[in-house]
């Protein structure tokens, strides 16, 4: 059974899908949630599953210390679900094509530092694109960069406000991460 860690910045309905589904997965278990931020809710959502929480600064994240106690607690997979800050080299030389992230349009679109949450859905609208949907990437040093492992799209109607749009695109997000998830266990 391999062990899942994940990051998440936010509120964590992605991280409560995917603690859900692991729940009743042979394959891997949510045991560490971490958070740069001490108030966000998505550890909250980690007390529904007895799931062990940390959080941490920029500076722990940049220095190591969070790579040191993924390592500490034998993590296998690193899930980023809404976290907001640049992974560090320290981490992705610890855990090489081990941690996956999940970002809210189709990829190479929309995609790049500052490109997050309503940001991009509101940059969806304004661009008037037909479609949006999600991209499920391996995480490299770059942002919104590493090698895509799956997208799933969402068609968008005029009519379709940023938030109506951001939506749709949380269906998909709780429909296939989990499952992608699994599949890269």
């Amino acid at each position: 059974m391999k062990k899942i860690a994940i990051l998440a910045s936010g509120s964590g309905s992605n991280a409560e899908e995917i603690m859900k589904y692991f729940s009743q997965s042979s394959k891997g278990k949510v045991v560490l949630i971490g958070s740069n931020k001490k108030d966000a809710f998505v550890l909250e959502r980690a007390k529904k599953f007895q799931v062990p929480t940390f959080t941490f600064s920029k500076s722990q994240l940049e220095a190591g210390e969070v790579t040191r106690k993924l390592q500490e607690e034998g993590i296998d997979f690193v899930v980023l679900a809404g976290f907001l800050l640049k992974i560090p080299d320290n981490l992705i030389h610890a855990f090489p094509n081990k941690i996956v992230n999940i970002h809210p349009a189709l990829l190479p679109k929309y995609g790049g530092k500052g490109m997050y949450g309503m940001k991009v859905h509101e940059a969806v609208k304004s661009s008037g694109d037909a479609e949006s949907g999600i991209t499920i990437h391996l995480v490299n040093e770059h942002y919104d960069e590493g090698k895509i492992i799956f997208q799933a799209a969402v068609q968008i109607e005029p009519s379709d406000s940023a938030e109506r749009i951001a939506q749709k695109v949380h269906q998909l997000e709780y429909k296939y991460f989990p499952n992608v998830i699994e599949s890269l266990l």
